[in-house]
């Protein structure tokens, strides 16, 4: 117990880090966020609370014995995917600050393991719900659900060991892009095999009998109670292959300096970048100082590692994604979806994009915000500067969807490229006039360096549930006009209708957000200069 008093320490300077910070922080928002997240979490526990119902019952259970293993396998790829597709890997510890302590690796490694909890904790909730439904069963062993446990055991170990590799790759030039494109290529192939009229084939292989050497189906015969030596080895052995895959992958981070990583593939002599124009381009059609501005923006975010990542997301796994919907032999040629391919997939890349650009515009800035309030010209000029650079990736965004979409020569026309531009819009001016206001309620530094995002301040998250549908409000109306109309003008009319009152709703989202910037000027200062306990989240 006493070797474990440097952990207890670290789990106390979290805390006492949390509990500094929350009482400077709006309480309003702290009772709304957790609010959301009850809601959230509340509708898993209730899956959670069905999950044990139906295991508890001795008649259920040879209905439990066909989709337990399928279930498993479900919360396996929910619990290592889903963080990467989001880009948010959790909570994680900060080892810049924990290293030059002599604490254990081995009680590094396990603190670590355990925040892994929280990538997947809709998960582990619904297996301690089918734990309890186990135990309540008279049907099955008292042990069955030791199963259940060394499964989650598995995952954690498991995702702590994809985060490390991942974050490390991440971390180096180049081979960033290069692992996104592996990814979005190993991501794409469920809906490459759709598309092909493989789902047959995927099909019988949920309904055939599942090998007995993976660990869902191994962890499945065990919480069965169906107990043999070949399923126990087979979990307890890729429990092991896990914890080895993890422990190994967090000693080589323990070791890796990030910014040496981006030092070697970095050139020694000075020269001009050859997208240099590119950077230039606000010059010849905007005075200063918000020319400067615009560029110091597109100089930053090309090179964020964040940003580069959720870009490249949107026009490769984002096209990927809704691919089958639209094109896969179950859809009509004429359906909602494929005829308006390129406007949903541009809706979906400005999902991805609003954390980057719209909810937390001075994240990147970090302390260097301080500037904004020091230089002599108005603090409305910074913001319409960011707001500025930010049209222009979201419409760089979707002129790189709609090249790829071309070039995969899938079905569109110059009316259905110019309907997603005007979606993008008008949906992008909401997004603006929230996030303008979140930005100064709700300011949070961001290391623009680090390709994944830890997990998101609770307002921040309950801000993207709540308002990003609220900005989809016109593109439904203007779509509904032309289902109702059955004609385009009906549906740009709605939508330039949408876009005048997004353009109201800006100006007025403009001046409340530079009124309380100058009266939180210390606040968000404070915010922003605010660094990493021992655990980043």
């Amino acid at each position: 117990m006493v070797g474990w008093n440097q952990a207890r320490a670290i789990v106390w300077a979290q805390w006492r880090t949390v509990r500094n910070y929350v009482p400077r922080s709006n309480l309003g928002g702290l009772v709304f966020s957790g609010l959301l997240m009850l809601l959230w979490y509340g509708a898993f526990a209730f899956l959670a609370g069905l999950a044990a119902l139906l295991l508890s019952r001795p008649d259920d259970l040879p209905f439990a014995k066909k989709v337990l293993p399928d279930a498993l396998l479900v919360c396996f790829l929910y619990w290592q995917i889903i963080p990467v597709l989001m880009a948010s890997m959790g909570s994680s510890l900060e080892m810049k600050k924990l290293l030059v302590y002599p604490i254990p690796h081995g009680q590094l490694f396990t603190l670590e393991v355990l925040l892994r909890i929280f990538t997947g904790l809709e998960m582990f909730l619904l297996l301690i719900g089918a734990g309890i439904g186990l135990l309540l069963n008279s049907a099955v062993p008292f042990w069955a659900p030791l199963g259940l446990v060394l499964f989650a055991v598995f995952n954690l170990l498991c995702s702590a060991g994809v985060r490390d590799l991942l974050v490390r790759l991440l971390a180096r030039k180049r081979v960033r892009e290069i692992v996104v494109f592996l990814f979005v290529l190993a991501a794409a192939l469920p809906q490459v095999v759709i598309l092909t009229g493989g789902h047959e084939k995927i099909r019988q292989f949920f309904t055939g009998e599942s090998s007995p050497f993976l660990p869902w189906s191994a962890a499945a015969a065990l919480a069965q109670g169906e107990f043999t030596w070949l399923s126990a080895g087979a979990l307890i052995g890729w429990t092991g292959i896990a914890y080895f895959f993890g422990r190994w992958q967090f000693e080589r981070g323990l070791i890796f300096d990030a910014g040496e990583a981006g030092a070697r593939t970095t050139s020694s002599g000075r020269r001009d970048s050859p997208i240099e124009w590119f950077y230039r381009l606000p010059n010849a059609v905007l005075p200063n100082p918000l020319s400067a501005l615009v560029e110091k923006e597109l100089r930053f975010l090309t090179r964020s590692a964040r940003f580069r990542l959720v870009f490249l997301m949107g026009f490769s796994f984002g096209l990927l994604i809704w691919a089958p919907l639209a094109f896969g032999q179950a859809s009509s040629p004429n359906s909602l979806m494929s005829q308006n391919y390129l406007a949903f997939v541009s809706v979906y890349a400005l999902l991805l994009l609003s954390d980057a650009l719209f909810w937390n515009c001075f994240g990147f800035d970090r302390s260097a915000a301080q500037v904004y309030f020091l230089v002599p010209f108005k603090l409305s000029t910074v913001i319409v500067g960011k707001n500025l650079a930010a049209v222009f990736f979201v419409f760089l965004e979707i002129s790189a969807i709609t090249l790829v979409c071309a070039l995969l020569r899938l079905p569109i026309s110059a009316l259905k490229v110019l309907e997603a531009a005007v979606v993008a819009l008008v949906v992008t001016l909401f997004l603006l006039s929230i996030g303008n206001l979140s930005s100064v309620y709700n300011p949070r530094s961001v290391n623009p360096v680090k390709s994944f995002r830890t997990a998101a301040g609770g307002r921040m998250q309950a801000v993207l549930v709540l308002t990003f549908p609220l900005a989809l409000i016109p593109v439904l109306l203007a779509f509904v006009a032309r289902y109702a109309f059955d004609t385009e003008w009906a549906f740009f009319g709605v939508l330039f209708i949408g876009a005048l009152i997004g353009g109201f709703v800006y100006n007025i989202s403009m001046d409340s957000a530079v009124k309380t910037a100058e009266q939180r000027k210390e606040q968000i200062i404070a915010a922003l200069s605010k660094g990493a306990g021992p655990i980043e989240s």
